[in-house]
């Protein structure tokens, strides 16, 4: 997990000038096995089925900050370390019994919390930044180069809605009409364009002195960029084309039941020989 974003404080000042100085992850012990942190990282994505936890800087520091130049790898489990949960906003269909169809993947589903971090010992080989501040921005600025870039993974969730969006269309029985077929092409053009920006980064990446190559960095902001926007317009999409029961369906456990269940199946049929559970 790359734990980068802190919480902040108050934006228009720097981790030294906060009230509270553990806004920012910081060093605040050392002895002769290694360094302690405190702080806390939010937003951590993936964080709690990771293995082990890199813990970086997230923005441009200055002399004043250099307790907070630091890059180490902790264990996700070590000690001092208190995972928050984080909500999302479909969590309680996980609750309501329905594994086949309401749930995406019942067993292992995504994640993020906020990373509290109370007297994390990192041992000194595990170290990688401690105290080179002048060397933060670049950091900061090179993984975000790397991640915004593989947001073009993006375009697989955009795929699979747009098939859904396709196969919606054919259960309703219009797949021919005109504005149906043009909100897909729109659709496919916005994924591929997220796609496009991606995969240019990586084909215009150049070697490094150390060997190791870095994509182009004004691509990977395009693709970065593109995120923020086209998923949400192929969403909209999505649901104009498959209608009103994209947001009103009855849950699973409705569906399962013995009088709601054979009313449901009546009333949500589409076109003749489509299955009304695969609508």
């Amino acid at each position: 997990g790359g734990a980068m974003t802190d919480p902040k404080g108050d934006r228009s000042k720097g981790p030294s000038e906060q009230d509270d100085p553990d806004l920012f992850t910081r060093i605040v012990d050392s002895d002769e096995k290694g360094v302690y942190v405190s702080g806390a990282k939010a937003h951590q994505t993936g964080c709690i089925n990771s293995h082990w936890i890199i813990l970086m800087p997230t923005i441009r520091l200055t002399q004043n900050d250099k307790e907070y130049a630091i890059v180490g790898a902790i264990p996700a489990d070590v000690k001092g370390l208190t995972y928050i949960y984080g909500r999302q906003s479909c969590d309680t269909r996980v609750m309501e019994g329905g594994g086949d169809i309401d749930l995406g993947d019942a067993k292992f589903g995504g994640q993020e919390a906020m990373m509290i971090l109370d007297r994390v010992f990192i041992p000194w080989d595990k170290l990688f930044m401690n105290g080179e501040f002048e060397f933060a921005s670049m950091l900061v600025e090179r993984f975000t180069c790397y991640h915004r870039r593989s947001y073009v993974c993006k375009t697989g969730l955009g795929d699979v809605l747009i098939g859904a969006a396709a196969t919606i269309a054919d259960y309703n029985g219009v797949p021919n009409v005109s504005h149906i077929k043009d909100k897909i092409i729109e659709m496919t053009h916005l994924n591929e364009t997220i796609f496009a920006a991606g995969i240019a980064s990586s084909h215009q990446g150049h070697k490094m002195k150390s060997g190791v190559y870095l994509n182009d960095d004004m691509l990977a902001q395009v693709c970065k960029h593109n995120v923020t926007r086209f998923p949400y317009e192929i969403s909209r999409l999505a649901q104009d084309i498959a209608g009103g029961l994209m947001v009103t369906l009855p849950s699973e456990k409705d569906f399962r039941h013995p009088e709601a269940g054979p009313m449901l199946k009546k009333y949500l049929v589409g076109r003749k020989g489509v299955d009304v559970e695969n609508r």
